[in-house]
């Protein structure tokens, strides 16, 4: 039997400083979980890890391109 325990949640980098638009995310397998810090007990958005990456990537080079 496999035991899994609970995620561990951390704040995304990417949440805004005001403490009002905080991302938290975990990792549990090849999954990268989302939710709202303001919301933990509420609906948890599930992406595959390199799905994830590729979706920050792209966010990251359409900032550079908009300068």
């Amino acid at each position: 039997m496999v035991v899994r325990s609970e995620p561990r949640w951390f704040k995304s980098s990417y949440s805004g400083g005001s403490g009002t638009e905080c991302v938290e995310c975990a990792h549990v397998d090849d999954l990268l979980h989302v939710r709202d810090s303001k919301r933990a007990g509420g609906p948890v958005v599930a992406v595959r890890s390199h799905a994830w990456r590729a979706f920050i990537r792209a966010l990251e080079e359409r900032a550079l391109m908009e300068g």
